[in-house]
């Protein structure tokens, strides 16, 4: 049987690691980065006689989350205790939610090669973090780190919507965007605020028959992400096309082999024999306070991308670009108030910067670009006090040196040379100094021009007006042609 014949089937769980000062039920701080076991407390080590109490702002952002998502919140929220036993969870169990979680029922719409397509979300629910195993690679010793013991997650769950790694990834990519627009959370994948899990099948095309669901656990970047899917979706195909079962199982992805590990068999909910957690007593969430937080939202991608359509005129996929990180938006939506042209705003941040950003590996909140240096460069480019090619230096030397492109170019001498007398006399120089081109030119051989063209900008160090260089030296080259002739 081809592999041709069957469609993968995938769901997405997201944690999120909300960025609250102080973790989900005591007042031990979430500070990345301190010294092993230096932010843990008797309650987030799960001593004998403490209490949990729950975090009012973790609470509150999680209602914010449920309702960017479209969700609909519960009547009743209670938690349960997760129990299974592994050394980086001190208590034996994790404080969770089961059956009540904090909302259901929500959606996320996508956009993949120009279709939207709308991905339900199950629930959302929170929970605390376990701890960090830390493995010796000189020694068979592993260390456990609680710092992050308690700290507070949400977890989103998708429904099974998902039928390729592209769309997985663009539903990342979305959730991501209105969780920075949200200010919630990092969402910084490297340290671990945002991580995936994925529940990936393959069933026979055409049927809603599910096969047996594989997931692949603890992925923390959206190239992971893709490439785990791709080659689990392909291991699959193969397997059935050979006659072979699918084991229901947890998997991890291996980054430096590019495939996907066997982890344990996979677990049911009975297996984690929930029950509710008796020191959080089930509460009814108020609807004045619901509302109160549905008011605090901000606009989300979404709303913002119509916006730059209708106010902006741009395309579909520039206000895309533009809306996926919001630092990116604001500082289009900046400029564009002090410029009149936003097409050319555009270009420059998803050209140049995004340019600038991917060679550095740099993610957009890292680089402060401010509005008003792009609105001086541009100004600058307009009035030919800069070339386009000299633009783009100035804006690498903005970004590194933080100045503003008007205070490079008036002090590190960098003005386009516009003057007709300095550049008549660099072509005469150029000229001068490469003859067998000026006759190749008044042979015939067009290219010779550019050629010239070329070293006057080098010996002006790229500062000659290209347009007014190229039309001294074709005049002066076709007088010479004419005289020749």
């Amino acid at each position: 049987m081809s592999p041709m014949t069957y469609e993968p089937v995938i769901g997405l769980e997201v944690h999120v690691q909300l960025a609250t000062a102080t973790k989900l039920f005591c007042g031990c701080s979430t500070t990345f980065g301190s010294p092993p076991n230096a932010q843990a407390c008797p309650v987030c080590l799960g001593l004998p006689g403490v209490l949990p109490v729950l975090n009012q702002r973790a609470f509150e952002w999680g209602i914010k989350v449920a309702l960017a998502f479209n969700c609909q919140l519960a009547d009743v929220m209670k938690f349960d205790r997760k129990q299974y036993f592994y050394p980086d969870l001190p208590k034996n169990f994790q404080i969770s939610q089961y059956d009540q979680p904090l909302a259901h029922h929500g959606h996320l719409d996508i956009t993949v090669n120009g279709q939207t397509k709308r991905i339900a979300i199950t629930r959302i629910h929170m929970e605390e973090d376990a701890g960090k195993l830390l493995h010796d690679p000189q020694a068979p010793v592993s260390y456990v780190d609680f710092n992050r013991a308690g700290i507070p997650l949400l977890e989103i769950v998708s429904e099974p919507d998902l039928r390729s790694s592209e769309e997985a990834a663009q539903y990342l990519l979305e959730l991501k965007a209105i969780l920075e627009y949200l200010e919630i959370s990092t969402c910084n994948m490297e340290e671990g605020s945002l991580r995936c899990d994925t529940n990936v099948s393959v069933r026979k095309a055409g049927t809603a028959v599910l096969g047996v669901k594989v997931e692949i656990k603890n992925l923390n970047s959206f190239k992971a992400v893709k490439a785990s899917l791709e080659y689990e979706v392909a291991r699959q195909t193969q397997a059935l096309d050979a006659g072979e079962p699918i084991r229901q199982e947890t998997r991890l992805w291996n980054a430096k082999s590019l495939a996907t590990e066997p982890m344990r068999s996979k677990e049911g909910a009975s297996d984690y024999r929930y029950f509710p957690e008796p020191d959080l007593v089930p509460f009814r969430l108020e609807a004045a306070a619901n509302d109160r937080i549905a008011r605090e939202l901000p606009e989300l991608p979404a709303a913002r991308r119509q916006r730059f359509l209708e106010t902006y005129g741009l395309s579909a996929y520039d206000a895309h670009v533009l809306t996926q990180h919001r630092c990116l938006a604001e500082l289009f939506e900046q400029a564009a108030a002090a410029w009149p042209h936003p097409k050319p705003i555009a270009n420059w941040i998803m050209g140049d910067l995004l340019a600038y950003l991917n060679a550095k590996g740099l993610e957009p909140e890292a680089v402060a670009m401010q509005p008003v240096w792009l609105v001086h460069l541009l100004e600058a480019i307009d009035k030919h006090t800069i070339s386009g090619k000299m633009a783009k230096d100035i804006f690498v030397q903005a970004i590194e040196r933080q100045r503003d492109p008007e205070d490079l170019i008036e002090h590190e001498g960098l003005r386009q040379i516009v003057d007709d007398a300095t550049l008549d006399r660099l072509a005469d120089e150029v000229m001068a100094a490469h003859p067998q081109s000026v006759q190749d030119y008044q042979k015939g051989k067009a290219n010779a021009l550019m050629f010239l063209v070329g070293k006057c900008m080098q010996r002006s160090q790229g500062k000659a007006n290209p347009q007014q260089i190229t039309e001294i030296l074709k005049r002066k080259l076709d007088i010479g042609k004419e005289v020749a002739s």
